[in-house]
């Protein structure tokens, strides 16, 4: 959840910059008064009702940069129409994770207004998602898939949208993502209404093809130059690793000192189940969010993160647009990404609010063209990381880990989100010969 925490210049309140009195004391309820550097920027012109594109890094503030106007004119503004159940604002986002997110967020934000905020996206029963919107929905978050089922099936009628919002706009209008975005937004084609864009990245080819169905869009930037992509208090711990060590690197890492809760990145969902499942083995407590795991365990998991039942999630890059957690201490992968984007959206998950993170990448000897990749791509410094063991003093001096740490910290536990049996069935040894095929 968001926290806003007081800056070291203080920028503008809520109140300063004219948002309405209701949405600036349920904010004030939960300790948030001062603005970030884009919601700053953004709402004076978000708030008059201009199309803009908002950037900048992961974890400062952009999910009220775009809510806080949007919720502000679906309650008061004249050129809005007056509530009547159906949705005066629509937020698309890519990921379940990410819209559950945005969802909580935004009726934090709306707490003390007459507004609905509703959540849609599948893996959930479509019967619970249509009586809401039965109910009256004035605002809905959701994911491109279920909103378009539900407004071909006539339960979501987008006519009446007022302002659009695109979060991880690069990611949206990527080419996965582009035939479902045409769609919803031939839906709201005849109504005027406002578009915001924002995300942490904006390549120029997306740039272009956002202003196509923009007017006169404003790009703001909430930070200069091209290399600050990252927070300047995460630090970046980089080396070469075994495949065959580095799980044991992971037991040792998670035993540093100051580890807080604590983000694990594979690029597999079958790698992340494995490497959930060993340190289950090791005595972690563990939680995991990947493909092959059905909403609702995802969604456990993931509450059991955020409110600390368990303090380690291990996640495939599912989970990286979608946790909004400012303590997070510690980002490992497991893994090195596919592409250079995808490293800036995992480590984004630290460092977050003006809190420091530590971002550490294990580079397997046959992923350094990927690395390098990334490297290149943001002038890191590293090209040939060093080559370190789960003994080698460089690592436990460079990652804080007390001497003479063992590789088990206690007896097996359950995986959270993982299926009955689990640790007990799964690789179980063998005690005997295989008994012949028949």
């Amino acid at each position: 959840m968001p926290t806003n925490k007081e800056p070291q210049n203080p920028t503008p309140t809520f109140a300063e910059l004219g948002v309405a009195a209701e949405i600036v004391d349920s904010l004030a309820s939960r300790g948030i008064t001062r603005t970030f550097a884009i919601q700053e920027l953004t709402l004076p012109i978000a708030l008059g009702g201009h199309d803009l594109i908002g950037q900048a890094r992961t974890g400062m503030g952009k999910t009220y940069g775009f809510g806080i106007p949007l919720l502000d004119r679906v309650f008061d503004d004249a050129d809005v129409a007056e509530l009547d159940g159906t949705p005066r604002g629509l937020v698309v986002v890519p990921t379940r994770e990410l819209a559950v997110q945005v969802g909580e967020d935004l009726s934090i934000a709306a707490k003390k207004l007459p507004v609905r905020v509703t959540t849609l996206y599948g893996g959930r029963p479509y019967e619970e998602q249509v009586a809401q919107l039965k109910k009256g929905s004035d605002v809905i978050v959701g994911t491109p898939g279920r909103l378009i089922d539900l407004r071909e099936q006539g339960h979501l009628d987008l006519s009446h949208v007022a302002v659009l919002v695109l979060d991880e706009a690069d990611e949206m209008l990527d080419l996965g993502f582009l035939p479902a975005i045409e769609k919803l937004l031939a839906a709201l084609e005849g109504n005027r209404h406002q578009t915001m864009l924002f995300s942490a990245t904006m390549p120029g080819p997306i740039m272009t093809l956002a202003r196509t169905f923009m007017n006169k869009p404003v790009h703001i930037r909430a930070e200069s130059g091209e290399q600050e992509f990252t927070h300047e208090k995460t630090e970046k711990i980089t080396f070469q690793a075994h495949r065959m060590d580095k799980e044991t690197i992971l037991a040792r890492a998670l035993q540093a000192q100051g580890r807080g809760r604590t983000i694990i990145f594979a690029r597999t969902k079958r790698s992340a189940a494995r490497v959930a499942e060993d340190l289950a083995r090791r005595g972690f407590t563990i939680a995991a969010v990947h493909g092959d795991l059905g909403q609702e365990a995802r969604e456990k998991s993931l509450l059991a993160f955020r409110e600390g039942t368990v303090d380690i999630l291990v996640a495939t890059d599912v989970a990286a647009r979608g946790i909004d957690i400012d303590d997070v201490t510690h980002v490992i992968n497991y893994q090195v990404p596919d592409d250079p984007m995808t490293y800036i959206h995992r480590i984004g998950r630290t460092g977050r609010a003006g809190n420091t993170g530590i971002a550490i990448t294990m580079v397997g000897y046959d992923e350094l063209p990927k690395w390098r990749l990334i490297n290149d791509e943001f002038d890191l410094g590293q090209p040939e990381p060093p080559q370190w063991f789960s003994t080698s003093p460089e690592l436990i001096a460079a990652l804080n880990i007390p001497a003479n740490v063992r590789e088990t910290v206690g007896p097996p536990t359950k995986v959270i989100g993982a299926p009955r049996g689990f640790p007990e069935r799964a690789r179980r040894p063998r005690t005997g010969s295989r008994r012949p095929r028949r």
